[in-house]
Order: C-alpha cells, then structure tokens, then sequence
C-alpha cells in the first residue's frame, strides 16, 4: 500500500492568498466566491511548510498580478513547491529559476480545445520532463452528467475534448513527472471528494 502524502497550496488571486469555490473564478470576476482569505503574505505560509518539512505543495496564480507573491513563495522554500497559472515555455524556466520545483500547466498546452502535442514537446525541451506537472483537473460535461471526465482549462470555465482515462494518461506519462488532478465541481467547497473520479484514476 502506498502511503498518502500531504501536499499543500497556496492559492493566490490578486496577490493575496485565498481559497476560491470551484470555478467561480472568471474573466469579468462576478460572481467569485471564496472559503479562506488571510493577510498573511505567500513567503510566510511557504516557510511554514518549509519548517514543517512539507515537500511538493502548490503555488496557483489565479488571474494576473500573482507574479511577486509566487516568487516570493519560491524564494521562501527553494525546491519545496510547484508553481502554475499562466506557465508556458517562454516564462517556465524563470520559474524553476527561482525556485520551483515543477512547473503546473494546463491552459496553453491546448489549442481550441485540442491538446497540442507540439507544445508539450516544447516544454519538455525547455525545462524537462521531470520539471512538469500536467495539470488535468476536470469535470463532466453538463450534458453528460455521468460520461466521462473531461479536462477543464482558462481558469476552469473551458471545457476541452481531452477525457480522463487509463489511455490519456499512459500517453501523457511520457512527458511529466506528476499529475494534478483537481475534481473542480467540489474544489474548494469543503465536501470531500469526487467519488467517481477518484474511481477512474484508479482503473
């Protein structure tokens, strides 16, 4: 049996770190909902986790102006966290560069909803496979509430034709290190988890 790990996150959404509700989080910002807001700054919640040996956790920038908060993190706990939101192949090597581990990404590795494997090869050229998290976080199409999963991207609000399964999966291994799968319908809402979902990954 494989022992479970704790990996925490932090959160951030202009420049402060929250814990947003699902996929409340949109471009116009109506509508956004949050369980957790604190003054306390990202660096002093990464060196927390660096005090309390918590290896892997997550900096998520959820919008724009998150930059100097993430870097800030990173440079708190070089090598201990991951950093994603707005990651691509120009800006991801700034990113390891200042600190991170890995590199989370999702949305620019699609392109009108397909994934591009053109891009994903560029990343593995720029940073190595080892440095990405393939961010896959997903839900099911409303029209199909009980298909399959399918990958979310832009801020979960997109839905794109990628679907969760043991295929997917074993293609996309090749080119990461990690997944990070986030079941988006009960993200951040306190209810536990997706039942189903976690079902799939573990076919």
């Amino acid at each position: 049996a494989r022992a479970m790990r704790f990996r925490p996150c932090i959160d951030l959404h202009a420049g402060a770190v929250k814990q947003i509700v699902g996929s409340t989080l949109t471009d116009d910002g109506q509508g956004l909902r949050t369980n957790f807001e604190t003054t306390k700054s990202s660096a002093e919640f990464a060196a927390l986790y660096r005090r309390d040996g918590l290896v892997g956790g997550h900096v998520i920038m959820l919008g724009v102006g998150n930059e100097e908060a993430a870097v800030a993190a990173l440079q708190a706990y070089p090598g201990g966290l991951q950093v994603g939101g707005g990651i691509n192949a120009s800006n991801a090597k700034k990113y390891i560069d200042a600190g991170a581990s890995h590199v989370i990404v999702t949305s620019w590795l699609f392109q009108d909803g397909e994934l591009s494997w053109d891009r994903l090869r560029e990343l593995v050229a720029t940073v190595g496979r080892e440095r990405i998290v393939l961010d896959l976080s997903c839900r099911r199409h409303p029209s199909d509430p009980s298909g399959p999963f399918h990958v979310v991207m832009d801020r979960w609000q997109r839905f794109t034709s990628l679907k969760v399964s043991a295929e997917s999966l074993r293609a996309l291994a090749e080119s990461c290190a990690e997944f990070l799968v986030h079941g988006v319908d009960v993200e951040g809402m306190g209810n536990g988890i997706e039942d189903d979902l976690v079902a799939c990954l573990g076919e």
